[in-house]
């Protein structure tokens, strides 16, 4: 097991940057899941940290070694890809014992860790069957499998489940966080899937356009996300976003309209203020802060997802209500628990939590500060 280090790692592909300058580093036996949008420049950095990419500027380190001109299989890594990368002619067995035999090991080096493996992977009963007799998720328990015999130092996943459909994804994304704590090893994972991301990580990087917008912990990118970016990738249904000029505690929308929220920071400018859709709800129209008229509604059973665009002005102008006048057409996304009696048509009160703010700079994207 090692640590991972990334100093001011770059990437150019003649003169395209992808990759503008990651510092991180990962703890020993730590799980860091890179996440972002296709193009984002998240495959192309774990490609580096394994070598099959070349790095243009900067340092990698795996343990306490410079890695950057040493080859892939030189750098004590072992790799999970998208595809299982199978071999169609070979059984259970030799797939997951083929680089050991490769690397020359004895015989009953070989048969103890595929035997361990396939016990860890429960595969033991699979090992004489070929990849065609296999479900999607046996083969890819046989690729990581594969992965594990060589006992690397470190793990990269580069989208392992993206092939997998729903059901067997959640149930393998549990599996994989259960075995790299088991085995405790170094892991890099990358994915486009924010429940993955959120599910798996011990802290996330989120990629953006080739820089890392945020490296945390899971909630704490949730509940403070660095960027409007991040706000807006983080979340499911995303955030509710509200543009416009914030002075003295009032947002100046484009249109003439105001919000005077709650809670605002001391600051001047333009601005975006977000809301996640579970800290609006549904209240009675005198302890509104706003109207929004709906227009479809999702019922998922444990929760309901209500869409929608704020309707006319406000349901409520107490002193310290989050009072929006007339915002037409700006459209929201409520999410409730359990199931509601609303329908299409309807003009419903809304209330934003306390601390359901959160308000970002619209020249440079990062989030301002709490007054």
């Amino acid at each position: 097991m090692a640590a991972v280090s990334l100093h001011d790692v770059r990437k150019r592909y003649g003169k395209t940057d992808v990759i503008h300058g990651i510092d991180l580093d990962v703890s020993d036996g730590e799980l860091i899941v890179i996440v972002g949008p296709s193009g984002c420049g998240k495959s192309t950095l774990l490609r580096m940290v394994a070598g099959l990419e070349v790095v243009t500027d900067g340092e990698i380190r795996i343990g306490d070694r410079v890695v950057n001109r040493v080859e892939p299989k030189d750098r004590d890594i072992a790799m999970v890809f998208q595809t299982y990368a199978l071999y169609p002619h070979m059984s259970v067995f030799d797939n997951m014992a083929y680089g050991l035999k490769i690397a020359k090991l004895s015989k009953d080096e070989i048969q103890r860790r595929v035997d361990e493996a396939a016990r860890l992977l429960e595969l033991s009963g699979l090992l004489s069957r070929k990849p065609a007799a296999l479900s999607g998720g046996q083969r890819q328990r046989v690729a990581m499998g594969r992965a594990i015999v060589r006992q690397p130092s470190v793990f990269l996943f580069d989208e392992p489940l993206s092939n997998l459909d729903a059901l067997l994804r959640v149930q393998m994304r549990l599996e994989i966080k259960q075995l790299q704590r088991r085995l405790g090893i170094t892991s890099l994972y990358v994915t486009h899937d924010q429940v993955e991301a959120m599910t798996l990580a011990d802290r996330l990087v989120v990629m953006n356009a080739g820089v890392a917008e945020q490296i945390d912990s899971p909630m704490a990118v949730y509940a403070k996300p660095a960027t409007r970016f991040v706000a807006g990738f983080i979340g499911s249904p995303g955030m509710n976003f509200i543009e416009g000029e914030l002075h003295a505690g009032r947002l100046l929308l484009a249109n003439g309209d105001v919000i005077v929220p709650r809670e605002a920071p001391v600051h001047s400018g333009e601005v975006t203020a977000g809301v996640r859709p579970e800290n609006l709800a549904f209240v009675e129209p005198q302890a509104a802060d706003f109207s929004l008229q709906v227009v479809s509604v999702e019922s998922l059973g444990a929760e309901t997802l209500v869409h929608g665009v704020v309707a006319g002005r406000s349901m409520a102008s107490q002193e310290g209500s989050d009072v929006i006048a007339g915002v037409a057409g700006r459209s929201l996304a409520v999410r409730a628990a359990g199931t509601l009696d609303v329908t299409e048509g309807d003009t419903v009160g809304l209330q934003v939590a306390p601390g359901g703010w959160h308000w970002f700079d619209n020249t440079s994207g990062r989030r301002i500060p709490e007054a």
